[in-house]
């Protein structure tokens, strides 16, 4: 859907064989730089990741430049939108994954794990069961800070702070969810492609990967079932199920997400501290002027 704001954000990824990434990297800096997009694109051997905003014209022809290449004819997008340009500049980095997983064997480009998509997620959860009453559990694949922006309710979070930690933790916990419908999922679906995939190879029987994300499930379904918003890497911080900028903002000094509530300590000053950087004890209106003094 259009919007009246200029700007065009634009998420995806593909796993795909890529094996001459150093090659491309300046072509791909050039023609975004050429376009005045920004952002970030990851190229590895396994396929692409980007996350670039820029106007819509300049974005639609970046798109029509990359699904030139064969490899990316298929390539989907997740768009939003923003009244100002939500990066600071423009990289184009070489990495050996397309998200740290640490376990090469697994290939989503080979076969992907089962896929629902957001609708049928929605009346599964409204029904309490899948459509062969098995009951659903969701299962939260991000690192523990995102989990806190918001979530889907009753969700399993097993508070990992980096994505290599999810195979040992889910092996963990497989007794435990024998009998139950499991979805997985993360804020576009990319960790998912290989999460749902693991679980499939130690023995999970029914395992699902919600197509498309968090982001797709807010664009389709709204806020069912879902409590908060969701954190983005940009300066936007979170978006609600609207699909709308928050108040939720990132601090810049230890990069905690501070939420509107946390906003209000005499321990938040924009852009120097927040409360999670700062010691607790120090909440009296001589310390808190004096933190506020420091940091101006």
């Amino acid at each position: 859907m259009q919007s009246r704001t200029p700007y065009v954000n634009i998420a995806a990824y593909k796993f795909v064989t890529f094996d001459n990434t150093a090659e491309k990297r300046p072509e791909f800096l050039a023609i975004c730089k050429q376009l005045e997009l920004k952002g970030t694109i990851l190229l590895t051997p396994e396929g692409i990741n980007l996350f670039l905003a820029g106007l819509r014209e300049q974005i639609d022809q970046f798109l029509a430049w990359l699904r030139a290449d064969a490899r990316f004819a298929d390539l989907e997008v997740k768009e939003s939108y923003s009244e100002k340009q939500p990066f600071t500049r423009m990289l184009v980095k070489l990495k050996a994954e397309i998200i740290t997983m640490k376990h090469p064997l697994i290939k989503p480009e080979l076969g992907r794990a089962p896929a629902v998509e957001a609708k049928t997620l929605k009346r599964w959860l409204d029904q309490g069961h899948d459509d062969d009453g098995k009951p659903v559990v969701m299962l939260d694949t991000r690192n523990a800070f995102e989990v806190d922006v918001g979530t889907f309710h009753n969700t399993i979070d097993w508070r990992i702070e980096k994505f290599s930690e999810f195979p040992a933790v889910v092996a963990e916990h497989k007794d435990a969810l024998a009998d139950k419908t499991v979805v997985t999922f993360c804020t576009g679906g990319i960790r998912c492609e290989k999460a749902a995939i693991r679980m499939q190879n130690i023995g999970y029987e029914s395992v699902y990967q919600l197509e498309g994300g968090i982001l797709k499930y807010f664009e389709e379904c709204g806020g069912a079932h879902y409590d908060g918003d969701c954190f983005v890497f940009d300066y936007r911080t979170a978006l609600n199920p609207q699909l709308q900028e928050t108040a939720t903002v990132q601090c810049y000094a230890c990069r905690a997400v501070v939420t509107p509530r946390e906003q209000l300590s005499p321990r938040y000053v924009a852009s120097k501290s927040c409360p999670h950087c700062v010691p607790e004890e120090i909440t009296t209106p001589l310390e808190a002027t004096a933190i506020q003094t420091a940091a101006n």
